[in-house]
């Protein structure tokens, strides 16, 4: 009998990890080979100061407007906007003053231990070389941008992450590249990236089978189960006996909730990325343009632009024009930016509408567990859901209370 992990990106592959270190049987399932998706183009950034949830007053506000833009940041399929109308009733009662607050406590405990958990378990695996020794760039064109973003900075400095304010001549040394036209930037040290998600995952893979793990690559199409686990049904018919299941399949993890009785509001956030290998500049720093709401990081060898939402559901065929937007951005910024030698991506982001994740034993199932709805911070929690959820899982008390966490919480 097994632990049966389901999902090998960054957040399943992290907790097998952990789980077969602390002497489990570790079988991890994937209907593909280990970080294929959505841990295959992230931003490779470690964003621990990009907890606060998105229903909050000055995010929400702005929807509509975006929504109208045809280049805005978040864009809804006119067909899929049947299907968000529950999300989005959750989405705005997660905007109360109150639950907000809530909701920052929940994300900032998190992300306080995100930068030294994942680095000691880089330093546990050998691959301290995997991320970088620079932060991240916040940059606004003027004071008008920057009050505009102020209620984040306000909650960065309620819960003590460290950031610094700096001129356009303190810019231009960390960032020659840099436009002129942007006139401050918040400095965060702790956002660190990663020299490439992708590779970090297989790694990582490696480490856990070194250990004694098992992949087995196969579309999970149901359980049978007791008065607690005790299959997984693989398509084709064949199954893997488990003592244990913890569900971590990012944003196909709802169909399998639903298998089980236990139906969870994770939507996907369609996200979009253009990895530019021959960008005609260099780069040190991650970059974010809030106002512009694009991204970008030097990672996989090159320089990766991201950073726009669609919300379209799991099966849609995707839309590179939100790829091309984000390149349109960013070239704002760096003006000297070329897009040569450039493969467009899709990946889907599991988003929950209060924008903190599952870390919970099922409330219906003994012995099976959930670890998802990370949204755009899976690399960031990755090796502390490792840590809470191994300890969950082994019956260790976890660092955090895991209540504000649980799956029956909406």
């Amino acid at each position: 009998m097994a632990t049966v992990v389901i999902g090998a990106g960054i957040i399943g592959t992290a907790i097998a990890h952990d789980l077969q270190r602390r002497g489990r049987q570790v079988v991890l399932v994937d209907r593909d080979t280990p970080g294929r998706g959505a841990s295959f183009g992230n931003m490779a950034s470690i964003a621990v100061t990009e907890f606060m949830p998105a229903s909050r007053h000055s995010v929400w506000k702005q929807i509509p407007g975006w929504m109208l833009d045809p280049e805005g940041p978040v864009r809804v399929r006119p067909s899929y906007m049947p299907r968000l109308v529950p999300w989005f009733l959750r989405f705005i009662a997660a905007s109360r003053p109150s639950k907000l607050r809530a909701l920052e406590a929940q994300g900032a405990a998190l992300c306080a231990r995100a930068l030294d958990d994942t680095l000691a378990l880089l330093r546990e695996t050998g691959l301290q070389d995997q991320i970088s020794d620079e932060g991240c760039l916040s940059l606004y064109a003027d004071e008008a941008e920057f009050k505009a973003d102020r209620d984040h900075i306000e909650i960065l400095e309620r819960f003590g992450f460290p950031h610094e304010v700096i001129g356009r001549q303190a810019i231009k040394a960390l960032e020659p590249e840099l436009s002129d036209s942007i006139g401050l930037a918040v400095r965060f040290p702790q956002n660190r990236s990663m020299k490439d998600p992708y590779t970090l995952v297989l790694a990582l893979a490696e480490r856990f089978i070194a250990l004694g793990g098992r992949v087995e690559q196969g579309d999970v199409v149901g359980f049978t189960r007791s008065d607690a686990m005790r299959d997984v049904v693989l398509m084709g018919g064949r199954t893997i006996p488990a003592d244990e299941v913890v569900i971590c399949a990012g944003a196909f993890s709802a169909r399998l909730a639903g298998m089980l009785g236990e139906p969870i509001p994770l939507e996907t956030e369609r996200g979009y990325h253009t990895q530019i290998m021959a960008p005609g500049i260099t780069m040190k720093h991650s970059i974010i343009w809030p106002a512009k709401a694009f991204m970008v990081t030097p990672t996989a060898g090159g320089i990766r632009v991201g950073g726009t939402v669609e919300m379209a559901g799991l099966d849609a065929a995707p839309d590179y024009r939100r790829a091309k937007i984000t390149v349109k951005r960013a070239r704002e910024a760096l003006p000297n930016l070329r897009c040569e030698d450039a493969i467009e991506w899709m990946g889907h982001r599991p988003a929950l509408p209060d924008t903190v994740p599952i870390l919970s034993a099922s409330a219906r199932t003994k012995g099976l567990f959930y670890a998802t709805g990370h949204g755009h911070l899976g690399l960031t929690y990755a090796a502390t859901t490792a840590r809470l959820m191994g300890d969950l899982i082994t019956g260790a008390r976890p660092a955090l209370d895991l209540h504000p966490y649980r799956i029956n919480r909406f």
